[in-house]
């Protein structure tokens, strides 16, 4: 067993939080098969413009929900794909065509919009915006969908089998989740369970709340990827777990920042 594994539902281009969490995970089991919540960010996403960190506004994928609110997040279905396609493309361009970083993004975004044309289903999308950011930041880690997988209907115990499914020996938990995770149902398997923690000033400051993507807009793929790697450094994991974590993430030459202040999510 080897590596780290985290599980998150497929979020719309995702805040800061989520995508770190993701980035520092070897490997990504999308939580697909749960109950969408019109509540979280399955389907929308607030947006800053880069100049302007005051001023946000949702964007959000109108949804329609086959089975209403027992629909399951990979059944949930996208009203107007088209329509959909073209107010996503213009409110990222009205957003963040100002930002010197904006052509890298745009041709990332191709595409992504091109999956409105072959696909209806909001998770396939929510889970590519997450792909091609994590893609541009230079994660290698591989993508799994629990609705194709195997566990366990208790809590614990699903994300652990989850988890074992992977085949990794860590994973990632943020704070939100750790109040409730029965951390030794994992350590039964095998699994360390390890609280993922973010910085809560400068860049991190609403990584809770908007979209990474004005952080990419903002700062640019590599300084964004830096921050993110420190990010995986800091972690309180054991040191043969934190050597697979920063495996193929630390360009020579760079070396893990000291710990700084840290709040889970």
């Amino acid at each position: 067993m080897s590596g780290l594994c985290a599980i998150h539902q497929p979020n719309l281009f995702p805040r800061l939080t989520t995508l770190a969490k993701l980035f520092a995970a070897d490997y990504w089991i999308v939580l697909d098969d749960v109950q969408f919540s019109r509540r979280d960010y399955q389907h929308r996403i607030r947006l800053t413009a880069s100049n302007d960190p005051q001023w946000r506004q949702w964007l959000t994928i109108p949804t329609h929900l086959p089975r209403g609110r027992a629909t399951a997040i990979h059944e949930a279905l996208i009203v107007d794909p088209i329509r959909s396609r073209r107010r996503v493309a213009q409110m990222l361009r009205y957003y963040y065509r100002a930002s010197r970083h904006w052509a890298i993004l745009s041709r990332a975004l191709e595409p992504f919009l091109d999956l409105f044309t072959t696909t209806d289903k909001t998770a396939d999308i929510s889970e590519a915006s997450t792909r091609i950011l994590l893609e541009l930041l230079g994660w290698h880690g591989r993508i799994l969908r629990s609705s194709q997988l195997s566990a366990r209907s208790g809590r614990s115990q699903r994300l652990a089998d989850l988890a074992v499914a992977t085949g990794a020996c860590g994973y990632l938990c943020g704070t939100g989740g750790m109040r409730y995770l029965e951390a030794n149902v994992f350590t039964a398997l095998g699994i360390a369970v390890i609280p993922f923690r973010t910085p809560t000033t400068g860049l991190w400051h609403a990584g809770r709340e908007i979209s990474a993507i004005r952080s990419l807009m903002t700062c640019g793929v590599r300084v964004l990827a830096d921050e993110l790697r420190d990010v995986v450094a800091n972690q309180e994991v054991t040191q043969p777990l934190r050597e697979t974590a920063l495996r193929d993430r630390l360009p020579s030459g760079r070396r893990p920042l000291g710990t700084s202040a840290f709040s889970g999510y």
